[in-house]
């Protein structure tokens, strides 16, 4: 491939219908019959495999694994690839210049600047070695460069350095995709803290003062509550995985309610109907229990006499619809619409923290139309639904 053909396919890159993406990837031949065709499908195609190792952001491992699929955007002999620190890979011809790599991108690393080197800088005795030029793009995520690009070959065309530029620029596009997902990753794990930091001084100590008023009355039960104590906050405190299956979090809930039940002996009634079906569905880790801990604490415990919860889970083709309802005292309907339109003084007050935070992680992870639904009203309860899909790419229990 030539490098100007390669410069004017790299541009259709962005936008290129899902359908024509998809075919292109299932090795589909029947696209088109024009030189130009082809060329551009080979082109996207050749992309969407140097993608993955980038979507990791600027590693060592991941230059290499998309070094050979960038060299074929650019066309030329050979490419090197360089962060702040030194090189990453030097891939094609020429290797004897790998040494002189991150030398000659000192100054683009320095200033942000494109260079393009000539003879003197690049070029070597072996007349046989086709490397005489080399073009150093600067790779940048949220405006500061982070590395370099270079394009090697035979001469420095306008070609050759328009090409270097826009894959530079789809590199850049990538790095941008990790620096979103580790944001991502770093906001979810903010989140779960601020949930265990609701859960634990709470319920903790509620929990053992139950389990040390029964040490003498009942030895046996308080040992199986200290167990189930101990697994509960096992799980819930777990620093591993961002995913759970159902099953899992319902046990979680359970472990839970069995304490609270301690807690509140017969003032408290649950009913649970759980559909089979749906207990392998993968799902946001900690993404019931503060519900079900919120219906307890904030619905249930202010309120006289008995009080009832709800857990329903159920097979809808596609989905798993999950409700969790309580005959508490209810809120005030207003007040719920500013706390997950994400007010922060209402947040810190009774039930904000916990459905503030499963609405944001349901939406992060499924989009918006996958948020909580809420009904309530002052004394007349709570039911707070939840759809989920039931197969997601990216979500898994493993």
């Amino acid at each position: 491939m030539e490098p100007v053909v390669a410069v004017l396919l790299v541009v259709v890159l962005v936008g290129v219908p899902a359908l024509v993406l998809w075919r292109v990837l299932h090795g589909r031949r029947d696209l088109g019959s024009s030189p130009a065709e082809r060329a551009t499908f080979e082109t996207l195609h050749t992309a969407s495999l140097a993608a993955p190792p980038l979507r990791a952001g600027l590693t060592e491992a991941g230059a290499q694994k998309a070094s050979r699929h960038l060299r074929a955007l650019l066309g030329s002999p050979a490419l090197a690839i360089t962060d702040e620190q030194g090189l990453l890979v030097y891939d094609g011809e020429g290797d004897h210049h790998a040494h002189e790599a991150f030398a000659n991108a000192a100054r683009t690393l320095a200033d942000g600047r494109t260079q393009v080197l000539g003879p003197e800088a690049v070029s070597c005795d072996l007349p046989e070695c086709p490397i005489r030029y080399a073009v150093v793009v600067p790779l940048t995520t949220d405006g500061r460069v982070v590395g370099s690009l270079a394009a090697y070959g035979g001469n420095a065309s306008a070609g050759l350095v328009r090409a270097a530029h826009e894959v530079a620029r789809w590199v850049d596009s990538q790095l941008e995709l990790a620096e979103l997902d580790r944001s991502r990753t770093r906001l979810m794990e903010a989140e779960m803290r601020a949930l265990r930091a609701q859960i634990s001084p709470h319920f903790i100590y509620n929990s053992l003062t139950t389990i040390a008023s029964f040490v003498r009355s009942d030895p046996d039960r308080s040992r199986e509550l200290l167990l189930d104590f101990a697994d509960f906050t096992r799980y819930s405190f777990r620093q591993h995985g961002e995913f759970t299956t159902l099953a899992e979090e319902l046990r979680s809930i359970d472990r839970y309610l069995t304490l609270e039940r301690a807690r509140f002996g017969d003032q408290l009634q649950v009913t649970l109907r759980i559909a089979p079906e749906v207990l392998a569905v993968a799902v946001p880790f900690l993404c019931l229990q503060p519900l079900v801990e919120n219906a307890v604490r904030h619905g249930l415990e202010s309120k006289p006499g008995v009080g009832r919860i709800s857990i329903v889970a159920e097979d809808a083709g596609s989905e798993c619809r999950i409700g969790v309802e309580d005959d508490g005292v209810g809120m005030d309907p207003d007040r719920l619409r500013r706390i997950l339109a994400g007010d922060a003084d209402e947040r810190s007050g009774t039930g904000g923290v916990g459905l503030a935070n499963v609405d944001e992680r349901l939406r992060q992870v499924y989009g918006d139309e996958y948020g909580l639904v809420v009904e309530t009203g002052k004394g007349a309860g709570t039911k707070v639904s939840v759809r989920l899909p039931k197969y997601r790419p990216g979500v898994s229990a493993r």
